[in-house]
């Protein structure tokens, strides 16, 4: 038996900054997942992530990402989509901030 299609969205990183990005529904590259368009079909899945592939200029990595349909648009399913939304992991907080003084 197959299994569901589970919404997907388009994501990469920008290859000049390195930024986290959103493949929209108009064809714009987006810094914020609710921007991003929520693709319900397996196949526009795979249309839209070879669309992402075949930009090496702007995007490295692309891949679909599960994501479920929010308030506000596409929302992640996953932690490390949510991990990855959120930007670099590389500042000072938390226990970071705590043992940089010793």
């Amino acid at each position: 038996m197959a299994r569901k299609f589970t919404p997907k969205v388009v994501t990469a990183n920008h290859l000049l900054e390195g930024d986290v990005i959103y493949l929209t529904a108009d064809d714009r590259w987006t810094r914020l997942m609710c921007e991003a368009e929520l693709i319900e079909d397996e196949a526009h899945a795979q249309v839209r992530l070879l669309h992402a592939q075949a930009q090496p200029e702007i995007t490295v990595g692309a891949y679909l990402a599960d994501a479920v349909a929010g308030e506000n648009g596409p929302e992640p399913t996953h932690f490390r989509e949510d991990f990855r939304r959120t930007g670099p992991s590389n500042y000072f907080h938390g226990k970071q901030a705590a043992n940089a003084e010793v």
